[in-house]
């Protein structure tokens, strides 16, 4: 049959990421997970068993697109009080993931051909978010302290319907990099100034294993430009699908209809199970768990990527998340590197699928959350070995 697809559809390609993990690797530093030690599962398991014998009939039912009401609530009033987001003309939307949240924030407020300024590199979920509907992404490169805001105000001045900037601010994925606050500050300074909505992925931001926090974007909104994206999916469990986004009551009541005509609501069951847990048990002392599992997780993996890499290959040292990010010598392929390292039995992530041309880049994703300690230590040997082996052969060509 000749299958007529939609111009939108057209050139796009699987995500690379989720290619990658199908491949047969001894070892993965490719993955976006938390680790599955994490998981509540013995508290999760009780509230369930609890939810299917008395109110099945609720929880397996039918619920309102904005979300369950008494989740919406704790949400917000837990990110209002601890971390000073959301204000008085905000409300809150459950989501399908943060993943939706992007999804629905370009539904609402793009149209075909408009464009998008991203970091680069970037969250590739994201791109191709932006992509399916067509949009022009310009990338705005980075460096330790964020977007070079120089650069993002001049493609504010040159580039045409520019819609909103997008942004991971808190420990970046795929670099690790956090923003500076002074640069938050001038971001929602030119947000004001050329009147464009700031959308703020931030699914890492609590998961800060050094340093002081930085005040999120949404944090220091006065004037609704911040479209703020968060999630429970690495605090609790990514396959229950329970993400969030504040922001003006007037946009959201518009994405409000958009998630509509996508899924009605997010799973019922899930969202009552996380209002639960989030009710009855001590999410912050949860959290602290996840971050000293993390923490030690990463300290190895920058330990043994300073024993066994090449001194020409750099590499990030985040403060948080769950991501560092490597740069081989300029003119090097990140995606040959990968192919050696596969070859290994070691998976990584080359830098092409997080560029916003889809260009091949010197750039990889390391994951550090999954892998466990002697994982990390036999990974790293067999990056350094693969690295050399790349190197050389170029060298020598």
């Amino acid at each position: 049959m000749d299958i007529r697809l939609a111009d939108r559809m057209q050139g796009r390609n699987p995500s690379a990421i989720r290619e990658i993990l199908k491949q047969n690797a001894d070892i993965s530093f490719s993955a976006g997970n938390p680790s599955a030690e994490t998981f509540p599962a013995a508290e999760l398991a009780a509230l369930a068993a609890e939810l299917f014998e008395n109110e099945y009939a609720q929880a397996l039912q039918y619920g309102i697109t904005e979300g369950y009401v008494p989740l919406r609530e704790l949400t917000a009033n837990r990110m209002r009080e601890k971390h000073g987001i959301g204000g008085l003309d905000d409300d809150i939307l459950i989501t399908s993931g943060g993943q939706q949240g992007l999804d629905l924030a370009a539904k609402c407020l793009t149209n075909e051909g408009d464009t998008i300024l991203c970091e680069t590199p970037s969250f590739v979920g994201a791109l191709n978010c932006f992509r399916s509907y067509r949009l022009r992404l310009v990338g705005i490169p980075m460096d330790e302290a964020g977007m070079d805001l120089d650069q993002l105000e001049q493609a504010l001045r040159r580039e045409p319907n520019v819609r909103f900037i997008y942004t991971i601010p808190t420990f970046q994925n795929p670099t690790g990099i956090t923003t500076s606050l002074e640069r938050r500050k001038k971001l929602l300074e030119l947000a004001r100034k050329y009147n464009v909505i700031l959308l703020e992925d931030s699914p890492y931001f609590e998961l800060r294993y050094d340093g002081e926090p930085v005040p999120a974007l949404k944090c220091l909104d006065t004037t609704g430009h911040v479209l703020f994206v968060g999630s429970y999916s690495k605090l609790i469990s990514p396959g229950m699908r329970i993400g969030y986004v504040i922001g003006h009551k007037d946009l959201l009541t518009k994405m409000v209809v958009a998630k509509q005509g996508q899924d009605v609501h997010t799973n019922l069951f899930f969202q009552i199970l996380t209002a639960r847990y989030l009710a009855q048990y001590d999410l912050d002392a949860h959290i602290q768990k996840c971050v000293q599992l993390y923490r030690a997780r990463r300290d190895r993996m920058i330990a043994a990527l300073e024993r066994h890499l090449d001194p020409r290959v750099s590499f990030t040292r985040p403060d948080g998340g769950i991501f560092i990010w490597g740069q081989l010598p300029e003119g090097k392929s990140g995606t040959e590197l990968a192919k050696h390292a596969i070859k290994r039995s070691l998976a990584i992530v080359p830098g092409a699928p997080f560029a916003t041309d889809e260009a091949d880049n010197p750039g990889f994703r390391l994951n550090f959350s999954v892998p466990d300690l002697a994982q990390i230590d036999r990974g790293v040997a067999i990056l350094g070995d693969a690295i050399q082996e790349y190197i050389g052969s170029v060298e020598t060509s």
